[in-house]
Protein backbone atom coordinates (compact mmCIF):
# COMPACT_ATOMS: atom_id res chain seq x y z
CA UNK A 1 0.00 0.00 0.00
CA UNK A 2 2.90 2.31 0.69
CA UNK A 3 4.56 1.80 -2.23
CA UNK A 4 1.08 2.42 -4.40
CA UNK A 5 0.93 5.63 -2.28
CA UNK A 6 4.41 6.46 -3.11
CA UNK A 7 3.73 5.78 -6.70
CA UNK A 8 0.38 7.83 -6.91
CA UNK A 9 2.64 10.76 -5.28
CA UNK A 10 5.07 10.06 -7.81
CA UNK A 11 3.09 10.46 -10.94
CA UNK A 12 0.87 13.54 -9.35
CA UNK A 13 3.89 15.48 -8.95
CA UNK A 14 5.09 14.75 -12.46
CA UNK A 15 1.42 15.06 -13.78
CA UNK A 16 1.84 18.94 -12.27
CA UNK A 17 5.01 19.90 -13.73
CA UNK A 18 3.78 18.67 -16.94
CA UNK A 19 0.95 20.83 -16.57
CA UNK A 20 3.22 23.21 -15.46
CA UNK A 21 5.39 23.22 -18.31
CA UNK A 22 2.59 23.34 -20.92
CA UNK A 23 1.47 26.65 -19.10
CA UNK A 24 4.62 27.63 -19.54
CA UNK A 25 5.12 26.53 -23.36
CA UNK A 26 1.65 28.41 -24.07
CA UNK A 27 2.86 31.73 -22.07
CA UNK A 28 5.97 31.59 -24.53
CA UNK A 29 3.79 31.17 -27.56
CA UNK A 30 2.13 34.81 -27.01
CA UNK A 31 2.98 37.18 -29.18
CA UNK A 32 4.08 41.08 -29.30
CA UNK A 33 2.49 43.04 -27.37
CA UNK A 34 0.57 46.40 -29.26
CA UNK A 35 -1.23 48.91 -26.74
CA UNK A 36 -2.27 52.15 -26.66
CA UNK A 37 0.02 55.45 -24.98
CA UNK A 38 0.14 59.20 -25.00
CA UNK A 39 2.30 61.29 -27.19
CA UNK A 40 3.17 64.74 -28.43
CA UNK A 41 0.43 63.17 -31.55
CA UNK A 42 -1.84 62.33 -28.89
CA UNK A 43 -3.18 58.60 -28.35
CA UNK A 44 -0.95 56.51 -30.04
CA UNK A 45 0.03 52.70 -31.30
CA UNK A 46 3.31 51.49 -29.06
CA UNK A 47 4.80 48.09 -28.59
CA UNK A 48 5.67 46.38 -25.86
CA UNK A 49 8.34 48.27 -25.01
CA UNK A 50 5.79 51.22 -25.51
CA UNK A 51 7.87 52.72 -28.48
CA UNK A 52 6.04 54.29 -31.35
CA UNK A 53 4.96 52.07 -34.04
CA UNK A 54 4.42 52.98 -37.72
CA UNK A 55 3.22 52.44 -40.91
CA UNK A 56 4.79 52.81 -44.29
CA UNK A 57 2.57 54.54 -46.76
CA UNK A 58 4.05 52.65 -50.03
CA UNK A 59 2.98 49.20 -47.86
CA UNK A 60 -0.21 47.97 -49.60
CA UNK A 61 -2.65 44.71 -50.75
CA UNK A 62 -1.33 43.35 -47.22
CA UNK A 63 2.51 43.12 -48.29
CA UNK A 64 5.85 44.98 -46.51
CA UNK A 65 7.68 46.94 -48.81
CA UNK A 66 10.19 47.69 -46.51
CA UNK A 67 13.36 45.08 -46.25
CA UNK A 68 16.96 45.06 -46.55
CA UNK A 69 18.25 48.42 -45.11
CA UNK A 70 14.86 49.90 -45.03
CA UNK A 71 13.98 47.40 -42.58
CA UNK A 72 17.37 48.07 -40.51
CA UNK A 73 16.07 51.29 -39.40
CA UNK A 74 12.17 50.69 -39.56
CA UNK A 75 12.60 47.83 -37.76
CA UNK A 76 9.11 45.77 -38.45
CA UNK A 77 6.99 43.84 -35.62
CA UNK A 78 7.42 40.27 -35.54
CA UNK A 79 5.45 37.96 -34.30
CA UNK A 80 6.27 34.67 -32.80
CA UNK A 81 3.10 34.02 -31.83
CA UNK A 82 -0.33 35.79 -32.08
CA UNK A 83 -0.24 39.50 -31.32
CA UNK A 84 -1.90 40.89 -28.10
CA UNK A 85 -3.63 44.00 -27.99
CA UNK A 86 -3.06 45.50 -24.77
CA UNK A 87 -4.62 48.63 -22.95
CA UNK A 88 -6.48 50.64 -25.66
CA UNK A 89 -5.56 48.36 -28.52
CA UNK A 90 -8.43 46.72 -30.17
CA UNK A 91 -7.48 42.71 -30.85
CA UNK A 92 -9.92 42.83 -34.20
CA UNK A 93 -7.33 44.93 -35.38
CA UNK A 94 -4.80 42.51 -34.91
CA UNK A 95 -3.01 40.62 -37.76
CA UNK A 96 -0.01 38.69 -39.39
CA UNK A 97 1.50 39.06 -42.72
CA UNK A 98 4.24 36.94 -44.05
CA UNK A 99 7.49 38.53 -44.78
CA UNK A 100 9.52 38.15 -48.13
CA UNK A 101 12.06 36.62 -45.65
CA UNK A 102 9.79 34.42 -44.37
CA UNK A 103 8.76 35.69 -40.74
CA UNK A 104 5.15 36.76 -39.90
CA UNK A 105 4.80 41.04 -39.26
CA UNK A 106 2.18 42.25 -37.07
CA UNK A 107 -0.60 44.55 -38.64
CA UNK A 108 -3.11 46.77 -36.95
CA UNK A 109 -6.06 47.73 -39.53
CA UNK A 110 -4.14 45.63 -42.05
CA UNK A 111 -1.55 47.93 -42.03
CA UNK A 112 2.41 45.99 -41.24
CA UNK A 113 3.86 47.67 -37.98
CA UNK A 114 7.35 48.97 -37.86
CA UNK A 115 9.55 50.89 -35.01
CA UNK A 116 12.07 53.33 -35.90
CA UNK A 117 15.63 53.03 -34.52
CA UNK A 118 16.13 56.45 -33.29
CA UNK A 119 12.89 56.33 -31.09
CA UNK A 120 15.36 55.24 -28.16
CA UNK A 121 12.72 55.82 -25.09
CA UNK A 122 9.16 55.69 -24.60
CA UNK A 123 7.24 58.04 -26.19
CA UNK A 124 9.39 58.98 -28.68
CA UNK A 125 7.92 60.10 -32.22
CA UNK A 126 11.43 60.49 -34.09
CA UNK A 127 9.73 58.94 -37.32
CA UNK A 128 6.21 60.81 -37.98
CA UNK A 129 6.55 62.63 -41.09
CA UNK A 130 9.14 61.03 -42.21
CA UNK A 131 9.77 60.58 -46.00
CA UNK A 132 12.15 58.06 -46.91
CA UNK A 133 12.79 54.54 -48.73
CA UNK A 134 10.36 56.04 -51.01
CA UNK A 135 7.25 57.14 -48.82
CA UNK A 136 6.16 58.24 -45.83
CA UNK A 137 6.06 56.85 -42.54
CA UNK A 138 3.08 57.92 -39.94
CA UNK A 139 2.44 56.68 -36.17
CA UNK A 140 -1.23 55.21 -36.14
CA UNK A 141 -4.27 55.62 -33.39
CA UNK A 142 -5.83 53.41 -31.81
CA UNK A 143 -8.28 53.16 -34.60
CA UNK A 144 -5.29 52.16 -37.28
CA UNK A 145 -5.90 55.43 -38.57
CA UNK A 146 -2.38 57.79 -39.54
CA UNK A 147 -1.72 60.39 -37.47
CA UNK A 148 -0.72 63.20 -39.87
CA UNK A 149 1.41 65.62 -37.90
CA UNK A 150 0.24 69.26 -38.59
CA UNK A 151 3.11 71.02 -41.55
CA UNK A 152 3.70 73.57 -38.81
CA UNK A 153 5.42 71.31 -36.19
CA UNK A 154 8.36 69.77 -38.07
CA UNK A 155 9.48 69.07 -42.02
CA UNK A 156 9.33 65.46 -41.91
CA UNK A 157 12.50 65.27 -43.43
CA UNK A 158 15.09 64.48 -41.75
CA UNK A 159 15.48 61.06 -39.08
CA UNK A 160 17.47 63.34 -36.63
CA UNK A 161 20.72 64.22 -38.37
CA UNK A 162 19.85 67.69 -40.28
CA UNK A 163 20.81 66.28 -43.21
CA UNK A 164 19.59 62.46 -45.35
CA UNK A 165 23.83 62.06 -45.28
CA UNK A 166 25.40 60.29 -42.21
CA UNK A 167 25.30 56.45 -44.39
CA UNK A 168 22.04 56.16 -44.43
CA UNK A 169 22.09 55.00 -47.93
CA UNK A 170 18.77 56.90 -49.02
Amino acid sequence: MKALLLTIGALTAALSLTVGLGSASAASKAGPKVGVASSTLGRILVDGRGHTLYMFSTDAHGKSACAGQCAAFWPPLIASGKPVAAAGAKASLLGTILRSDGRLQVTYAHHPLYSFVKDTRKGQTNGEGLEVFGGKWWALSSTGAKIAMPASVGTGTDPGSGTYGGGYGY
